[in-house]
């Protein structure tokens, strides 16, 4: 039964297809500045910070997206091959290769219309970048379009798109965000790709990035986050209840009975399902953490100290702030994925701090 439903357990060689030139050795970047982070009037509570940072709605002034299926994992003996939707918006082709792109990459259970990503893919539509929003496998209503689970290693699926749409529109410069569990994808595959990274990559962005796997399922689990967790698993298990309708011969359902925590679901599914050992070797094997001393392009590092999901470890920290790419940019608070602060309308300034720092960063080395 795993043997049909598994997929290897960090994806597939990370490689950027095509014959895209590789960087020479990158000069290494100056430090990154910006304002710090005050929080908005009566968010200073980290769960305040949280809530409304991911379910205030978002004004989208967006034309409607292209859709493109990308496939990122080919057919096998025993499977078909794994495909993912992007939602892409394109400036004229006459000046498209020319234009910043920017593929964002949504966290667990997000999609390419979770409202973080809809409001970075504004502000930089309007700062003239192409724009991809990537749905990761089986996210975003696209459960039919692959036989495997999707998970935090597999930062092979962001590669796949970033070497398909660098080749396909001979892109020149390409900046990867990721939120959260995107976060780690997106600086997973920065590590992977080390010193042989595309020239086309100019920088890489992570927002409350889930580095440290193993100590973000348990932060999950602590009584005070037990409303974040049981709205995760509440969507995980409905997913792989999904797919166990979707491929029958793949998954049994009976899995997922009695499942209280994402550690637990991690360990009786995705490592079951993926082709890891078990939930624990999962997390040692698909962290960020473990390659980030290997990253040669630009990065910044977006955290909240009070963060009530997403822990970075010191060892995490020390290997990041040893890194020269890469810049750390930790405020005291902020919550998950929200660092709202106050508008300023008069200067085109909605209050999402993080959007707007991350827009500069990717600008500054567009």
């Amino acid at each position: 039964m795993s043997g049909e439903g598994s997929n290897t357990p960090e994806g597939a060689a990370v490689s950027v297809t095509g014959e895209t030139p590789v960087s020479a050795a990158r000069a290494v970047p100056v430090r990154f500045q910006a304002r710090p982070f005050v929080p908005r009037l009566f968010l200073s509570n980290r769960h305040l910070q949280t809530i409304a940072g991911n379910f205030l709605s978002r004004t989208n002034t967006l034309t409607p997206p292209v859709p493109e299926l990308v496939e990122v994992s080919p057919p096998r003996t025993t499977q078909i091959a794994s495909g993912v939707v992007c939602d892409c918006h394109w400036h004229p082709v006459a000046v498209r290769a020319k234009r910043p792109t920017v593929i964002l990459v949504h966290g667990l259970e997000g999609s390419s219309e979770s409202q973080y990503v809809v409001g970075n893919a504004n502000k930089m539509w309007r700062a003239g970048a192409n724009i991809i929003r990537m749905n990761m496998r089986n996210c975003g209503d696209t459960e039919r379009l692959s036989p495997t689970l999707y998970h935090s290693g597999l930062s092979s699926d962001v590669g796949a798109v970033l070497g398909h749409f660098v080749e396909r529109e001979h892109l020149e410069s390409v900046a990867l965000v990721g939120y959260s569990m995107g976060g780690n994808l997106v600086l997973k595959l920065a590590g992977e790709l080390g010193a042989d990274a595309p020239s086309q990559l100019h920088s890489v962005v992570a927002v409350s990035p889930s580095i440290d796997l193993g100590h973000t399922a348990d932060a999950l689990h602590r009584r005070e986050n037990w409303l974040y967790e049981r709205r995760f698993l509440r969507s995980l298990i409905r997913r792989f209840q999904l797919k166990a309708t979707l491929f029958p011969r793949v998954y049994d359902p009976r899995l997922a009975d009695g499942i209280r925590s994402l550690r637990e679901y991690d360990d009786r599914i995705t490592a079951f399902y993926s082709g890891f050992a078990s939930a624990d070797d999962y997390y040692h094997r698909a962290s960020a953490a473990r390659v980030v001393d290997r990253i040669r392009v630009p990065v910044l590092v977006l955290h909240a100290l009070d963060d009530p999901i997403v822990p970075i470890t010191p060892e995490t920290l020390a290997a990041l702030d040893a890194n020269p790419y890469i810049t750390v940019m930790q405020s005291e608070r902020g919550g998950h994925c929200a660092f709202l602060t106050k508008t300023e309308r008069a200067n085109g300034d909605d209050g999402y701090w993080a959007e707007t720092t991350l827009l500069r960063f990717i600008l500054t080395h567009a």
